[in-house]
């Protein structure tokens, strides 16, 4: 205990001592020290413009960046995630742990790998809800995914499947790339739906989306997945430094088939040694605390290896 007090004492006296280093240095009384107060914030804090790069292409189609109001909008998204840090570095450990899982999927589909940055833009990798009620990793609304093939029920919600939503995300962009002939349409008419770019590109007389003027979200939202690809696929050329153990590591499951009603969920979770809250981190498409199952339906549910 003796000891323990004169470490606490050591401390407190380097504190001290600290504190009045910083006063008298940085002390406001003396013109001096704001000079050289100012000096040591110059030297040591700087914000630098960005690069724009020279060519870009979002799903392998160019971005003409030679148009001026194009290169502006792009510039703005690069800055606008590169100086939102902490948001950024989230995106670069949630992509660790999802990236595997989409890619895969949007290969098979025959879908650009490119899309998996929308899935970043809507969501960033969460499930989350937006004030319309677009729910889930790709944000679908409740009549737009049960046209894609998603279930959505009281007990089952599969918009919060990634693999589920993933693959009918795909389908709604093979449907709009046949409707518009490009991706770059395709992604703009998942954000504000294909009847309304078929009505702006009619009312503007024009077929490509670097030529339409559209509400601000839609005008920013392939700039959007264009920056957020440019930033994940160069980390260090934007300032982002982690070691592989900061970033999200996979969940390492196992799938098991249900094809019956669960009464209790909790008790469901425990009978496969684990608890509720891990049950429903692996499989947030699970709605509720039992699961109605009447038709005896097959469920595939995550549980840990």
């Amino acid at each position: 205990m003796r000891s323990l007090n004169k470490i606490l004492i050591g401390i407190l006296v380097v504190a001290i001592a600290c504190f009045a280093y910083i006063s008298l240095t940085f002390s406001t009384n003396d013109p001096g020290k704001d000079e050289h107060y100012v000096k040591y914030v110059t030297d040591h804090y700087k914000i630098f413009a960005l690069h724009i790069p020279d060519t870009m292409y979002f799903a392998g189609e160019r971005i003409p960046l030679e148009i001026q109001d194009v290169k502006e909008r792009m510039d703005r998204e690069l800055m606008v995630n590169t100086y939102w840090q902490s948001q950024t570095l989230l995106l670069f450990k949630r992509a660790s742990r999802w990236f595997p899982i989409i890619e895969p999927i949007l290969k098979a589909e025959g879908v650009p790998d490119d899309f998996k940055y929308l899935c970043v833009a809507e969501s960033g990798m969460s499930n989350v809800v937006s004030p319309a009620g677009a729910s889930g990793y790709w944000q679908f609304l409740k009549e737009t995914a049960k046209q894609y093939g998603l279930e959505v029920s009281d007990n089952v919600d599969q918009r919060y499947d990634v693999r589920a939503s993933t693959k009918a995300a795909c389908k709604y962009l093979k449907d709009s790339k046949n409707e518009f002939g490009t991706w770059t349409l395709a992604a703009a008419a998942y954000n504000m739906g294909g009847g309304n770019v078929n009505k702006q590109l009619k009312r503007q007389n024009v077929n490509d989306y670097y030529d339409l003027l559209l509400n601000e979200e839609t005008s920013r939202y392939v700039f959007r997945l264009s920056a957020m690809k440019e930033i994940l696929e160069n980390p260090s050329k934007y300032g982002f430094h982690f070691r592989p153990n900061d970033l999200y590591s996979p969940y390492v499951s196992n799938t098991i088939k249900i094809d019956s009603t669960i009464t209790n969920m909790p008790a469901f979770a425990d009978s496969f040694g684990m608890n509720y809250k891990e049950l429903k981190i692996l499989n947030p498409w699970l709605r509720d605390d039992f699961l109605d199952n009447p038709d005896r339906k097959a469920y595939y549910i995550e549980i840990p290896r």
